[in-house]
């Protein structure tokens, strides 16, 4: 008898269907699975016989045949096992099969039958919506992160037997329900503020002008100036993320197992900080089983890049392509994967080796070659993609030892706003901010006047600012403006832009 469920899989961070194919035949007791499945699908049929066992039912004694169609893409993972399991006891008439194509099943089995938690069950849900199920059963683990779909039947499940009893109509399991709104607000707090930044009020500045007009930003300064306190504190004046926005980023955390316990919605922008060792796939993903990377991880929110000369020249290459297209694509050959990848990069750097080249009070050691090398593993196409660099210098005792706080995040996040709103209106939806300004919205939108294109002339032929610093300075520009509500770019905007190229100057 063949018997037919439906579960799903995963590719990037969306799931796609799986029909679980069951035919229990006359002949010598066998197992198979077919449908390229992985070693941890294979694997599952001695976790299945033992579930189905320990449960209270007879396992048949006959040619057991699984499918899983399509059979032209790799399964992975253990989330079969309990489509499997109920599609094996169907075609025993254990199972009714009324409601058996009503509904998505996915959980991975325990030998005794219950069902454990499985990654990428919010990416489950949503396709069962788009697939016109009435609901998804699953483990209760994952019950309240589904049920963040609405118009479908979440029904959560502990045991292998309450799937069962589901399905035949013996027991009535009510759906998940969860107040959405309640767990956003909830989630959206953070343990830091700016007030708590002593001093650096031109670093507060930069990054208060690169979190306005999504420009990405590399801190300059000395060990101890507070570059990592600062970036910390960064997402506290980023906008809040859109209902929309949180959706898709619990995506991809459920999808790499990394949701906290408890947690089924991430309102709160992330923040990744990997260390200088991480290989190029940490970074973008990938892998013998491909996982979202670094970069994906830190999607909608910031990636902070600290000691940015110290990282592998290669690894910080890949980050180009993610930085200008919003995603990262990773081929093999059965199979194209796309994450998502829309950071602010907020990347620190000591000014030299040593790294007291720009402190008054300490000895640089370093020789200017030294300096250049230093600089130099940064190359100039990532460069290029990092709009504001400005340097942070030591924190002064006086700084240190006031008792006055600094402005509050929330104070400059209303700032922000206003900014981000003209934005908005700007550019008609077309791009979400001004740093992504393509030439002809550069020229269309970022026109300086007869003293703001001197003042541009004298800085590049004084400083020695390359040619690439000129787009620059003109999107940052733009956001300087939107910030004090300007329609057009003056020359005090132009000059504040011009800070903000330190690592574009000639060094003497």
């Amino acid at each position: 008898m063949i018997v037919k469920t439906i579960s799903s899989s995963i590719i990037g961070i969306d799931s796609y269907p799986v029909d679980v194919e069951v035919d229990v035949s006359s002949g010598l007791p066998q197992f198979s699975t077919v449908g390229l499945p992985d070693t941890a699908v294979r694997e599952s049929k001695d976790r299945i016989k033992a579930a189905i066992k320990n449960s209270g039912y007879g396992f048949p004694r006959h040619r057991v045949t699984v499918n899983l169609a399509p059979a032209d893409i790799k399964k992975e993972g253990t989330s079969f096992d309990l489509p499997i399991a109920c599609g094996i006891l169907a075609a025993e008439s254990i199972i009714k099969g009324e409601k058996l194509l009503d509904y998505m099943l996915v959980g991975e089995l325990s030998l005794d039958g219950s069902i454990k938690l499985v990654h990428g069950a919010l990416s489950a849900a949503l396709r069962t919506k788009i697939m016109g199920l009435k609901g998804i059963i699953l483990p209760r683990k994952n019950a309240t992160e589904a049920a963040m779909v609405k118009g479908i039947d979440v029904i959560a499940v502990d045991y292998l037997h309450d799937a069962v009893e589901f399905l035949n109509d013996i027991r009535e399991i009510p759906s998940t329900k969860v107040n959405a709104s309640e767990l956003y607000s909830k989630s959206l707090s953070y343990p830091f503020d700016f007030d708590e930044v002593s001093g650096q009020d031109q670093a507060k500045r930069s990054l208060e002008v690169a979190a306005a007009g999504g420009h990405n930003i590399i801190m300059i300064g000395p060990p101890g100036s507070g570059k990592t306190m600062l970036a910390q504190r960064f997402l506290t004046i980023l906008p809040d993320l859109s209902f929309e926005e949180a959706i898709e980023t619990t995506k991809v955390y459920s999808v790499a197992g990394l949701l906290d316990k408890g947690t089924s919605l991430m309102g709160a922008r992330p923040f990744r900080a990997p260390h200088h060792s991480i290989s190029d796939a940490g970074l973008v993903g990938g892998g013998h089983m491909p996982k979202p990377g670094e970069i994906s991880l830190a999607h909608n929110g910031v990636l902070f890049l600290d000691e940015l000369p110290e990282f592998k020249r290669h690894v910080l290459e890949v980050l180009r392509q993610p930085m200008e297209d919003g995603n990262v694509t990773i081929a093999r050959a059965s199979v194209t994967i796309v994450y998502p990848a829309r950071f602010m990069l907020v990347a620190a750097m000591n000014p030299c080796p040593c790294g007291y080249s720009t402190d008054h009070k300490r000895e640089c050691r370093c020789s200017q070659t030294q300096i250049r090398l230093y600089r130099a593993k940064i190359s100039g196409p990532l460069l290029d993609r990092i709009d504001i660099h400005i340097e942070v210098p030591s924190v002064r005792y006086k700084d240190l030892t006031t008792k006055t706080k600094g402005e509050k995040s929330e104070n400059i996040k209303e700032r922000i706003m206003r900014a981000k709103r003209l934005q908005k209106q700007r550019f008609a939806n077309e791009i979400s901010c001004n740093a992504l300004m393509s030439n002809k919205q550069i020229k269309e939108f970022c026109q300086p006047g007869s003293d703001s294109r001197r003042l541009i002339e004298m800085a590049m032929d004084k400083l020695g600012l390359s040619a690439r610093a000129y787009t620059k300075i003109l999107k940052v520009a733009r956001t300087i403006a939107d910030l004090e509500g300007e329609g057009d770019i003056r020359s005090s905007h132009v000059s504040e832009a011009i800070q903000y190229r330190s690592l574009d100057r000639k060094m003497i």
